[in-house]
This record gives structure tokens, C-alpha cells and sequence, in this order.
């Protein structure tokens, strides 16, 4: 008890409740996303079909997140948007066990996406100000339990449609009562904002930092080549089968949990730019050996490798907006990279499934380790402008 207590007082009791819910929220949606391909496959659709539906999910997600974290930046008030968020998904997450034809599917996931897109941003600002000179930290304890919850999930969909064979929507309704559950810690979750702000959308906008402005585009172009992990895992079921590729997605989550934490404190102690231009890259040359391999051993290291990518860059990306953005619109800043990565995903989705149905799998992870590895140069470009230019600063 008192080692937890004294973890808290370090961490930040707030911190340790949001990411004790996004825990067990993402349990419930790491049971349905490594099985919905199959679901989409089951019900008529295609790979182009789950590009549609992996983009479509977070693109309709994103084009609100702006508007939300600018919300809870005007009223000054952040917890009653992130937990009505978390509420809306988990209604929605029960309704797609409904479904009977992949429209269905189409539709319900995209509204479970909008509830993600109302508490995504100010969600990441609350984070952000309960720990505000540790903000890699705190992004990095929050994406760890994240995925943590997510390899529980992955597990857990294995076990029930594999080992218990228990039909796919009856597996999709205890997803949705878990993500219910995970709602009750969010109960004891304080308030960060305590003021309203006299502020216009557009205005908010337009005082972006500059610095922020050119790392959104950056952060941009990298989205378009972030595909889904469905892709991923469509690649893995042709090399692993139907019965075991599902292992890789436990791999892949198993690697993001444990080096998330490690990379957000290396990026407060390092800088962030030089963590996320090597987690671009590292995730570059991870579609480049799907684009090529066979073996399953060497397929289980790239998720691995795919894994530790999204370590270094997930929680980073945030931390670093954080760190470019004035703390009267955090959340707008968020919710504007948000809204940014979320859009660019339904185009890298169709363009992906394009590649695949008419071409191969090769031209997909191609298309994907060419445009990171174009992400991860711009952002070093970047990174050593803007660190030459602080130094200068600093001597003048």
C-alpha cells in the first residue's frame, strides 16, 4: 500500500486514473480490432473494404477532435467531455455486435470512433497539465498501460474465439461491457482546468506557434504512411494462418507497453525530435521487411520492431505538441494534430488497400517505408534547425 501511494505521489494520481481507464478501454477494444478484418471478411467485404474501414474509423474520429479540445479549452472544463467521449464509445462498441452485413460494420465503428474523437484531446491536455514538466513521462506511463490493456485484449480474443470458441458477437458484447466498466476510475479523476478562456477557433489557430505549425506537417506526412494494423495482420495470416496470427498482435503490444515508459523519459531527457525521427524510421524499416519476408521467425521480430516504432513515436508526438503549445489552447493544439493524423488515415487506408487488391502486399508496405522514411529525414532537417537556432538564442 505504501508503495503504491508513493508511486501515485510521483506519478500523479490523475495520471495513474486516466491511464487505469484507458487500461481497461483498451482491453475492450484490442477483443474487437485484432478480429474485426475477420468479421469484415465474414460478412462480404474485402481489403479494400478494411482499408474503408480503418480509415473511415479515424478520419470521422478526428475531423471533431479539433473542435472538442477547443471546447474544453473555452469552457474550462475538460472532465465531463472526456468522459461523455468514453461513454458514447462503449454504446456504440455494443451496437456493432448487431451487425449483419459490412455496412453495418462501417457505420458502428465509425460512431465508436466519434467518441474517441470528443475525449482524445482534452483527455491528452489533462495529462499533460498533471504533469507538466514531465510531460514524456506521463504520455509514456499513459500509452503503456494503454497497451497493456491492449495485450490483455489481444489474449482475450484469442482465447474466446480460438480456444473457447465462443461466436464473434457474443465476443463483441463482453468488449462492450468491459469498456462500460472501465468507466467507473474515471469517477475519482480531478478537474485540470479551472477558467474559461475568451478565445475564437480561428484565432486560436492563427497563434499556433510557428515551430508547432511545421511539425504538424511533418507529423502529417508520416500519418499517411502510419497504415492500419490491419494491414499488419492481414500480412501475418497469410505467413501464420488463421490460428496464430493473432500471436503477432500480442507481440507487437507486448513491445509498445514495455518501451513506451523508457522512450517518453528519453525524450525529456535527449529531446523529443530525436526520439520520434528514430521511432519514423524504425518504423520504416519494419514495413520494408514486410514488404519482403516469408519466415515466420523474422515476421515475429518485425512486430517486434513495429512494436517498439510506435513507442517511441505515439506518446512522443503528443508530448511534443504539448511542449510547442501555449497552455490557453493545449487542448486545441491537440485536438488540431489529432484531427490532422485522423484525416490523413482514410486516404493511407484506401491507398493501401488499392495497392494490395491490385498490385501486392509489397506495393503496401512499400508505398508505407517510403513515405516514413521521407517523415523521419524532414524531421531531423528540423530537428537541427530549430536546435541551432535555440542554441544561437541562448548565446545572443
Amino acid at each position: 500500500m505504501k508503495l503504491m501511494r508513493k508511486t501515485a505521489r510521483k506519478i500523479g494520481i490523475n495520471v495513474l486514473l486516466l491511464s487505469l481507464v484507458s487500461f481497461l478501454n483498451d482491453a475492450s477494444s484490442e477483443i474487437i480490432m485484432p478480429i474485426l478484418p475477420l468479421f469484415i471478411i465474414s460478412l462480404g467485404g474485402d481489403e479494400i473494404v478494411i482499408g474503408l474501414v480503418s480509415g473511415s474509423m479515424n478520419f470521422v474520429s478526428s475531423t471533431i477532435k479539433a473542435l472538442f479540445g477547443f471546447l474544453s479549452d473555452k469552457l474550462g472544463r475538460r472532465k465531463p467531455i472526456v468522459f461523455s467521449g468514453y461513454l458514447l464509445s462503449a454504446l456504440f462498441k455494443f451496437l456493432l455486435a448487431l451487425s449483419t452485413i459490412w455496412q453495418h460494420i462501417l457505420a458502428f465503428t465509425s460512431l465508436e470512433r466519434v467518441g474517441k474523437g470528443i475525449r482524445t484531446a482534452p483527455r491528452d491536455a489533462m495529462i499533460s497539465e498533471s504533469m507538466p514538466k514531465e510531460k514524456g513521462k506521463g504520455f509514456g506511463i499513459h500509452r503503456a498501460l494503454d497497451t497493456l490493456g491492449a495485450i490483455i485484449g489481444a489474449v482475450l480474443a484469442f482465447i474466446l474465439i480460438y480456444n473457447l470458441e465462443i461466436p464473434i458477437r457474443n465476443v463483441l458484447i463482453i468488449a462492450a461491457l468491459i469498456s462500460f466498466f472501465s468507466l467507473i476510475p474515471f469517477i475519482w479523476v480531478k478537474e485540470t482546468r479551472g477558467r474559461k478562456e475568451t478565445i475564437e477557433f480561428r484565432t486560436s489557430i492563427k497563434e499556433l506557434d510557428p515551430s508547432l505549425k511545421i511539425f504538424l506537417i511533418i507529423a502529417t506526412i508520416f500519418s499517411l504512411s502510419n497504415i492500419s494494423y490491419m494491414f499488419f495482420l492481414r500480412r501475418a495470416q497469410d505467413v501464420f494462418g488463421t490460428n496464430m496470427f493473432l500471436s503477432m498482435y500480442v507481440i507487437f503490444n507486448i513491445f509498445y507497453a514495455l518501451f513506451s515508459y523508457p522512450s517518453g523519459i528519453l525524450s525529456d531527457r535527449i529531446g523529443r525530435w530525436k526520439v520520434l525521427s528514430a521511432g519514423y524510421l524504425l518504423f520504416s524499416l519494419s514495413s520494408l521487411g514486410f514488404a519482403f519476408v516469408n519466415s515466420e521467425v523474422i515476421l515475429a521480430v518485425l512486430f517486434s520492431l513495429y512494436g517498439v516504432s510506435f513507442a517511441m513515436f505515439d506518446g512522443n508526438q503528443r508530448a511534443f505538441v504539448s511542449d510547442l503549445s501555449d497552455r490557453k489552447i493545449r487542448a486545441t493544439a491537440l485536438g488540431i494534430f489529432h484531427t490532422l493524423i485522423g484525416i490523413t488515415a482514410l486516404p493511407a487506408g484506401m491507398i493501401a488497400g488499392y495497392l494490395w487488391k491490385v498490385f501486392s502486399y509489397n506495393a503496401t508496405f512499400l508505398y508505407s517505408a517510403a513515405l516514413a522514411s521521407i517523415s523521419s529525414i524532414m524531421l531531423i532537417i528540423y530537428g537541427i534547425k530549430v536546435y541551432r537556432s535555440s542554441v544561437l538564442s541562448h548565446n545572443l
